[in-house]
C-alpha cells in the first residue's frame, strides 16, 4: 500500500500550493481592512516556498520503487481528496483565507517518526530511496508545525477567527481520514523493473 499512499500524498500536495497561492491573493485583495491578512499572507508566502515540489518528491519516490510516475499522475483522485482541497479553496475564496490554517495544522502536525518509516520500509520490501518523502517530512514538519503555531500566536485573531480555523481543522481531519480509509492497491499495468 506504500505506492498507493505515495500517490495519495502526491494528489494532496499537488493541490496544496494552488490553494495557498489563492489564499495569498485573497489576503492581498482584502488588504488592510482586516489586520489578520497581511501577516497571514506573509506566513503563507513563506510556507509556499517551503512546500514547493514536494509533490514531485512523491513521484520520484514511486519511480525509485520501480513504479511509473505517469501512471500515478493518471490516477483519478478520490472524492475525499477533492473535498479536502475543494473545501479549503471554497473557504479561501468565499469566506476567509485564515480558514486554511486549520488544514495546514492537520497536514503538518503529525509527521511520521523514523521508527515508523523504518517499519514501513521493512514490511514493504521497497528500497530506502522510495521513502525520501516520508523521511523529509518527518524531519521538516516539526519546524513547519512550530512556525504555524507561532504564526497563529502572533495573528490578531478574534474568537470568530478561531472558530473558522477549528471548522477547517475538523473538516480536514474528516477528509484526510476518509482519504486514508479509501486507499486501494493500484493496477500499475506497466510497472518498471526495479
Amino acid at each position: 500500500m506504500i505506492p498507493s499512499f505515495l500517490v495519495l500524498l502526491h494528489q494532496i500536495m499537488r493541490a496544496s500550493l494552488p490553494v495557498m497561492e489563492a489564499a495569498v491573493r485573497r489576503c492581498e485583495a482584502i488588504g488592510d481592512a482586516d489586520p489578520v491578512c497581511a501577516p497571514l499572507a506573509a506566513y503563507l508566502a513563506h510556507h509556499i516556498d517551503e512546500e514547493r515540489d514536494h509533490d514531485v518528491w512523491a513521484l520520484e519516490d514511486l519511480e525509485a520503487a520501480g513504479f511509473d510516475p505517469k501512471i500515478a499522475i493518471r490516477q483519478v483522485p478520490p472524492p475525499s481528496v477533492a473535498r479536502l482541497a475543494g473545501a479549503q479553496r471554497y473557504w479561501v475564496e468565499h469566506h476567509h483565507p485564515v480558514m486554511l490554517l486549520g488544514c495546514i495544522m492537520v497536514l503538518e502536525s503529525f509527521p511520521p517518526s523514523e521508527e515508523i518509516i523504518d517499519q514501513m520500509r521493512d514490511r514493504s520490501g521497497l528500497p530506502e530511496e522510495s521513502f525520501r518523502t516520508f523521511r523529509l517530512h518527518g524531519a521538516l514538519d516539526p519546524q513547519h508545525s512550530a512556525d504555524l503555531f507561532d504564526c497563529i500566536d502572533r495573528l490578531p485573531l478574534t474568537p470568530y477567527d478561531v472558530d473558522m480555523i477549528a471548522t477547517s481543522m475538523i473538516a480536514s481531519m474528516e477528509s484526510l481520514t476518509e482519504c486514508i480509509g479509501a486507499l486501494r492497491p493500484i493496477d500499475w499495468q506497466t510497472r518498471r523493473a526495479a
